[in-house]
């Protein structure tokens, strides 16, 4: 039975504040990654801090949270991660 690496990141995020989360996010998983996890899960709503309330209405504040997800996406290299974010209707 082959074995999963695991690394829960436990992340300090602030409410609204999306750029500052998402370095946040992009060096847990570069601990994780030089630890040895395959995978790294997140809490949830990561990316816009919780509660974000009513952030979540804003379309601007909907779109920079997804445009994180990419960044964050992006600096994965090589290792799974699970990152709590918000999606939005585009009709919403």
């Amino acid at each position: 039975m082959r074995t999963l690496r695991i690394a829960l990141a436990q992340v300090n995020t602030s409410v609204g504040d999306i750029d500052g989360n998402a370095d946040l996010i992009v060096e847990g998983i570069a601990a994780a990654r030089t630890a040895g996890a395959e995978l790294v899960a997140f809490p949830e709503l990561a990316i816009t801090g919780y509660p974000p309330e009513d952030l979540v209405l804003h379309r601007r504040f909907v779109a920079d949270n997804r445009k994180a997800l990419e960044r964050i996406a992006n600096e994965t290299n090589g290792i799974a991660a699970i990152v709590g974010f918000v999606d939005g209707s585009p009709e919403r």
